[in-house]
């Protein structure tokens, strides 16, 4: 590992925090904690915390000594000088004095001492930075450092690696426990650099911002050189079929197995999103002959627990044109592993005393050998870490496996970790909203509707994936909703069913289906061309089959039912003249959504219809509009507002009511009509 401290980019750090009114010391902490949280192997995903001891003015006006810690659940490589709250330092170190303090206590003692109230909760470690006597100290999990302490005899190896430039720390809890033996270590080997915590990390300190950051590099180092000489095994390859099944296929499989039933009126389901991983590490780790052994030891770090539970469960490998073979499995699998995580629950809260409530007991990883592993999350952005979790977790065993054998914390260690208040914290608790956990697709995704819809299940929870015909445009819509954009032709069955593969190996699967994409052919039906009426036909009638078809099928092997919605016209039921071409499609298309709801309401999966009307959009264009008001001899804004309510009718309209059908449980075969009031195109 490289230093990439840059005098320059330091300097330009202090002259732009100076603008903001930030002291030097601080500036290069917060410089030198992006440069530790901008590289993978060191922080992950709010991991690791750095400090500072400064001076600075308190209410008063008087200079008092505070340090500047980690605010818990930031992110390293993006922090700035609000995410390292200031605490006032000598109250901290007097509780050195204490032979115990309780998790409630030490939050207390941290945040009564805040110099601003409104500050984040410093880190679970600030009184590890409080005790110890540097200017500066940073705190990484290093891969490397892991590979080398996560092994049974890895005090012995730290002890040959280092000698006395770091100093030794048995496995303990953070907190003050762990801050007072930090600081014993230290006073041991005053001279050391750092320190190295067993099983868990590594710390270095020093009395510049560069010092401390150069020496975790210099560390860091040693102990990939110390890896480096390890011989790597090779790999002996399980017993796998001859031809797999694929991401797209298995997925959904898996997704609809993790899921849980918690409402069985309403046909509502706790669900995940999963996130697929399959780099050449990951599959000689999920096709070693050994996966049993080494993936459940337990976490290479402590706080991975929170993330991915004490351990990953294996499902059998998918053998092509077998999926129901693999369903067996997996759930066997699965079932199997939540009885022995429940078993583990209760005989670790027993001897805690009996006082915890157990977590769920879905696995958040799943190893599937010969294709890779899924990471489940209640976002996907929490699908992500868990993944990014994972091959970290990868990595780490392949090296210490070099080494000699991978070896984790006690259970017990594991558990007081992945059930501990102050790591719960940091995944907050907010309320979820009302589509969290559910992936949306919306076809014309490009168009005014399409993105409306995709903005309204945004705001609901919802994972989006956007398709459209027109690549760059869905690219754009997708980048508003921070979704997934796909190009997709919906009258080429090749790309409907590339498109979901897609969507259902970036999460997993599918729960709503807004068929959206269509278009207005126009003339009069005795004169129109065959040509015109099939074209017509292919997008607005066999385009919404197509997708419905490819969202069915996912839905199913998920087996927690699921909402199809389509973009019904008023000309499915109020014919306008020389819209024949448009409104007969239309017209099948609403015949096609009952005729869903019919056949699939029985595997729980609703089907519902949105009739609009006078919706700017690409359907109702901006010549179009003036073209009919003309011809009505109105202007464009009462064209827009001619309706009963005299409101004009937007594409938020149209998505909110698309949203309201996802949401109403109990109804299917329905029609919402979205359009001001216009008697003439009410179903009756």
């Amino acid at each position: 590992m490289e230093s990439l401290w840059s005098e320059a980019e330091a300097g330009r750090a202090i002259a732009r925090y100076r603008e903001q009114g930030v002291a030097e010391d601080l500036a290069l902490r917060v410089y030198s904690t992006r440069l530790l949280g901008g590289v993978p192997s060191l922080v992950l995903h709010g991991g690791g915390n750095t400090s500072v001891k400064t001076r600075q003015p308190d209410i008063t006006g008087e200079e008092v000594e505070v340090l500047r810690v980690k605010g818990s659940g930031w992110d390293m490589a993006a922090i700035e000088p609000p995410g390292l709250p200031a605490v006032r330092l000598e109250p901290l170190r007097r509780l050195a004095e204490l032979e115990a303090l309780g998790d409630a206590d030490m939050v207390n003692a941290l945040r009564i001492n805040l110099l601003d109230s409104r500050a984040p909760t410093p880190s679970i470690e600030t009184l590890l930075h409080a005790f110890l006597p540097h200017s500066y100290v940073d705190h990484t999990h290093s891969n490397a450092v892991l590979a080398l302490t996560g092994q049974p005899d890895g005090e012995a190896i730290c002890r040959q690696v280092y000698g006395d430039r770091a100093a030794l720390v048995p496995y303990v809890m953070p907190g003050l426990a762990l801050a007072k033996r930090a600081v014993e270590a230290f006073d041991e080997n005053p001279g050391s650099e750092g320190l190295i915590l067993l099983k868990h990390g590594v710390v270095s300190f020093g009395a510049s911002a560069r010092e401390a950051y150069e020496r975790m590099i210099a560390l860091v180092g040693l102990a990939e050189a110390r890896a480096a000489r390890g011989t790597r095994k090779s790999v002996a390859v399980g017993p796998l079929p001859r031809a797999l099944a694929t991401p797209a296929q298995v997925a959904p499989i898996l997704r609809g197995l993790l899921a849980r039933r918690v409402d069985p009126d309403q046909g509502l389901y706790t669900r995940f999103i999963l996130d697929f991983r399959a780099g050449a590490a990951v599959r000689d780790y999920v096709d070693g002959a050994e996966l049993a052994r080494y993936s459940q030891a337990g976490p290479v770090t402590p706080d991975h627990a929170i993330r991915t539970k004490p351990t990953p469960v294996i499902v059998p490998a998918p053998e092509a044109g077998d999926l129901a073979g693999f369903a067996a499995g997996a759930a066997e699998a699965i079932a199997g592993y939540e009885a022995r995580y429940r078993d583990y629950f209760a005989r670790n809260d027993a001897r805690r005393g009996g006082t915890r409530t157990q977590l769920d007991a879905a696995p958040r990883v799943v190893l599937v050998p010969g294709m890779g592993l899924f990471a489940a999350g209640d976002s996907a952005q929490a699908a992500a870490i868990a993944g990014d979790l994972a091959e970290a977790t990868v990595e780490v065993v392949a090296a210490a496996e070099a080494i000699g054998e991978f070896e984790s914390i006690s259970e017990a260690d594991i558990f007081d970790i992945e059930y501990w208040s102050l790591e719960q914290a940091k995944l907050g608790a907010a309320k979820e909203r009302a589509l969290a956990r559910h992936v949306v697709v919306v076809t014309g995704g490009g168009g005014a509707i399409g993105a409306a819809t995709a903005a309204a299940f945004k705001a609901a929870g919802a994972e989006i994936a956007l398709l459209d015909l027109d690549e760059d445009r869905v690219a754009a819509a997708a980048r508003e909703v921070g979704g997934l954009g796909v190009r997709c032709d919906v009258t080429d069955d090749a790309s409907v069913r590339a498109a979901f593969e897609k969507v259902a190996e970036a999460f997993g699967g599918v729960d709503v289906v807004v068929s959206n994409a269509g278009a207005a052919w126009q003339g009069r039906i005795g004169e129109v061309s065959d040509q015109v009426l099939r074209e017509s036909f292919e997008l607005n009638f066999f385009g919404h089959q197509r997708v419905a078809q490819a969202g069915i099928a996912i839905m199913l092997r998920q087996k927690t039912g699921g909402v199809l919605l389509f973009n019904a016209s008023k000309q499915a039921v109020n014919p306008g003249p020389n819209f024949g071409p448009y409104g007969l499609p239309k017209a099948a298309t609403l015949a096609l959504m009952r005729q869903y709801a019919v056949d699939y309401g029985a595997d729980g999966i609703r089907s519902n219809a949105v009739n609009a009307d006078r919706i700017q959009s690409g359907l109702l264009t901006g010549d179009m509009i003036a073209s009919r008001a003309e011809a009505r001899g109105v202007s464009e804004a009462d064209y827009m507002r001619g309706n009963l309510l005299r409101r004009e009718v937007t594409a938020a309209d149209v998505a909110k009511a698309f949203v309201d059908l996802a949401l109403s449980a109990k109804t299917t075969g329905a029609v919402l009509t979205v359009d001001g009031g216009n008697i003439a195109a009410a179903l009756r």
